[in-house]
């Protein structure tokens, strides 16, 4: 089994327009796919950094004086990139969300498919784990995360039925927690409950949309004049934030206009949304929620 197939790989790499002797950043090295095909595109000059703060990921570095993998969370890129000597790159590549090697794994605590210790961490230097979560939040908080990430209207009714359940016994395998909530799984749609509530505590593990806020907001200080950027994310969320960013530059709220109806909107968007076909989903299943959005620095 391969450790993670790139998801729009030709489509992602393509919306940077790459430049033989540029510099990029490819943020969720994973597996290396989309950093191959970055290295394939560029000239003897050009320079790549890849970011991912999973030690799996060091595995699969690729041997090439072009490239440079930083072994932490992209949410520092400028600051990683700066004690590279690297002020401002082409282009920056980001496959949100879980890899297919992280899902695979039973004991990582990812899948619902498998039974494995309630884990999560996409770091594995992280303190707090899916397990903290599910033992030790309070009830109110419990619901808030269900509610905000996984988007469940009954995210009260199963916080309650969670902390009721712990006070009896700990849970700390992603059986005992669907076993714990079966009453909210009926037959018909258990998995997309189920993935639901697993996405929203995996969200609160790796603070994956503060992650993203962050990355985000580095953006417009980052990529050179004509840089790109190309971002695939997962779910609404992340697909919220970014469409967003690229429209207004905020996460909440209008950007401000002048006098002549201007706003200082830093990027702008290239192209229209793009999602895999369905022949990439036939192959990859995990592609079919995919979204590829791309977007450049306003001149």
């Amino acid at each position: 089994m391969s450790y993670h197939d790139p998801v729009l790989l030709k489509e992602s790499v393509d919306a940077l327009a790459i430049k033989e002797d540029g510099v990029y950043v490819d943020v969720t090295f994973g597996g290396g796919g989309h950093s191959r095909e970055i290295l394939n595109r560029l000239g003897k000059n050009g320079k790549l950094f890849g970011f991912d703060q999973d030690p799996d990921a060091l595995d699969n570095l690729i041997d090439d004086e072009r490239f440079v993998l930083i072994p932490e969370n992209f949410r520092f890129i400028s600051r990683f990139l700066r004690f590279h000597r690297i002020k401002k790159v082409d282009g920056v590549l980001a496959d949100l969300g879980v890899s297919s090697h992280q899902f695979d794994e039973a004991e990582r605590g990812f899948s619902i498919r498998f039974d494995g210790d309630l884990d999560m961490r996409m770091n594995q230097k992280s303190k707090v784990s899916a397990k903290e979560i599910i033992n030790k939040y309070p009830e109110e908080k419990l619901a808030e995360i269900l509610f905000l990430y996984g988007e469940l209207r009954n995210s009260r009714n199963i916080a309650k039925t969670i902390v009721e359940s712990r006070q009896n016994e700990k849970i700390e395998t992603s059986f005992q927690l669907k076993e714990v909530l079966q009453k909210y799984l009926p037959k018909a749609k258990e998995h997309k409950i189920l993935a639901q509530i697993f996405q929203a505590i995996r969200i609160e593990v790796n603070e994956e949309l503060d992650v993203l806020r962050e990355f985000l907001l580095q953006m417009p200080n980052l990529l050179k004049e004509e840089g790109r950027l190309s971002v695939i994310s997962y779910h609404s969320l992340e697909d919220r934030l970014v469409k967003r960013f690229i429209r207004t530059g905020l996460f909440s709220g209008e950007p401000e206009k002048d006098v002549f109806g201007n706003s200082d909107v830093p990027l702008q968007k290239v192209g229209k949304l793009i999602v895999p076909n369905a022949d990439e989903i036939k192959v990859n299943n995990r592609a079919r929620s995919a979204k590829l959005r791309i977007a450049t620095l306003k001149v």
